[in-house]
């Protein structure tokens, strides 16, 4: 349950008509999470604040009035816990053989006689048997429903301790029955209370994440969860956009099957479309776009934002606008767009750079406009919660646009702008890539042996989930 919890909460309109974000719950995922559940039970136990018990009870000869107070479970133990998959529905949930050590107060009136003591409470069998049913709502949100819950409970055993006690344990077995009877009927209501927590919490989750000032992620379910014998997945949209300007992209998501991996207990993928609509949300928001000035350049750096520099490429530069500092802005003149194949992501970047020169007043004079195409590979990897990657340069071509100096060649410009992309731009930009971006993995949970594959069309990550906090 805890590792289906991890899973709802990683879930905070539609133009796609396929999911560009599946994520897929394996049957190792139910095995690891029955043990943690176990674990988990016992430990809620421990701090369950039983209720005060007013009742009464026919011994033959009249009725005693009883109540039980300050119970404590001292210990409990569970024989088995089982999660599994059920084709269709969801998931069931067994609880065999809880048995469980209670101690408290008793105070008994019999007529007009009043005691009290202390108690001890054994239940040796409690069994529980859930069904789940997964669905989505009319928000496109996963909907947790119970069709059935059954307990019983078997094998009370009560002492009671101190004042007449002698007098009353003869008639425990009037009791049994009777405790028994009331444990039974609080376990569904407890079950359907946990179950209305957590839906209540999945109806708190937005579909639409702001992940940063700039953009958000719209992950509605695309269609119902679908459930195996063996796994539990869901389709979502998986896009990103615009805060200010919100549209879709003129391309559309392509159909992509997450493959079976049942050494993880977790997989979900990323397609093409899920990073491309990033990039277009960036690009219609006019968020890619940078100026450049020469404070900025490395000053180890061989060419420099300077008119006389300049000129070695552009020789009527220098007459025309001589000794001139000069300002560049850099913006992407279309979407970048990732893809992806078996070891590889290539990225292609189309941008454009217009150049101008600096007058004395800080007036900007246009002077050219370079249009350049970059083609970029690279990997990505997970360490530490953190997704990072590495990108090296397979070409770029520059052509020049536009041109209020006059037509120029460009071969030898964009060897230079080839050697500052690969010796300055490059390495800043895998340096920071290294740190990575910090996964958006829910309080309480980490990933462990995390793995990242890519294949064609989408980006597959397989994971393992660990709990790292009692609280939960």
């Amino acid at each position: 349950m805890q590792t289906l919890v991890f899973f709802f909460l990683m879930l905070t309109q539609t133009h796609a008509d396929h999911p560009a974000l599946q994520t897929r719950l394996t049957h190792k995922s139910l095995t690891h999470g029955s043990q943690m559940m176990s674990v988990w039970i016992q430990q809620k136990l421990k701090s369950t604040e039983l209720p005060e018990v007013h009742r009464n009870v026919d011994i033959g000869i009249g009725t005693i009035d009883y109540t039980l107070s300050n119970m404590q479970i001292v210990q409990s133990s569970i024989a088995d816990f089982t999660l599994a998959f059920v084709q269709g529905t969801g998931v069931s949930v067994k609880i065999s053989h809880l048995s469980l050590a209670v101690t408290g107060s008793w105070a008994t009136h019999f007529g007009v006689i009043h005691d009290s003591g202390s108690f001890d409470l054994l239940v040796n069998s409690i069994n529980v048997n859930t069904l789940l049913e997964f669905s989505d709502d009319e928000s496109a949100r996963v909907f947790i429903s119970i069709i059935s819950c059954t307990a019983d409970v078997t094998g009370v055993v009560v002492n009671f301790h101190g004042g007449a006690s002698f007098i009353f344990q003869p008639f425990v077995s009037k009791f049994r029955g009777l405790i028994a009877d009331m444990i039974r009927q609080q376990i569904c209501p407890a079950v359907n209370q946990v179950i209305d927590d957590v839906e209540k919490h999945l109806q708190q989750i937005s579909v639409n994440v702001a992940v940063n000032q700039f953009i958000y992620l719209s992950i509605p379910l695309m269609s119902s969860p679908i459930v195996t014998e063996n796994s539990f997945q869901l389709d979502m949209k998986g896009e990103f956009y615009s805060i200010s300007s919100p549209s879709e992209p003129p391309f559309s998501p392509e159909v992509f099957d997450l493959p079976s991996t049942e050494d993880y207990m977790m997989s979900v993928g990323l397609s093409e479309f899920f990073m491309n609509s990033a990039m277009y949300s960036y690009f219609s928001a006019e968020l890619l776009h940078i100026h450049i000035t020469d404070d900025m350049i490395p000053k180890s750096s061989p060419i420099h934002l300077n008119t006389s520099q300049f000129s070695i490429f552009i020789p009527q530069l220098s007459t025309l606008y001589p000794d001139m500092k000069m300002q560049v802005m850099l913006y992407a003149s279309e979407t970048p767009m990732f893809s992806f194949s078996p070891g590889e992501m290539s990225l292609h970047v189309p941008a454009s750079a217009k150049f101008s020169a600096v007058q004395q007043n800080g007036t900007l004079t246009p002077l050219f406009r370079l249009d350049v195409n970059g083609f970029f590979s690279g990997n990505a990897q997970i360490q530490n919660q953190h997704l990072t990657a590495a990108f090296k340069m397979n070409n770029l071509t520059l052509t020049l646009g536009s041109s209020e100096i006059g037509d120029f060649k460009t071969e030898a410009l964009e060897r230079v702008v080839k050697m500052v992309v690969n010796m300055f731009v490059l390495p800043k930009l895998n340096e920071h890539l290294k740190t990575g971006v910090e996964l958006p993995v829910p309080q309480g949970f980490s990933l462990s042996e995390t793995n990242i594959i890519l294949k064609n069309g989408f980006l597959l990550i397989l994971t393992d989930v660990e709990v790292t906090s009692s609280h939960l």
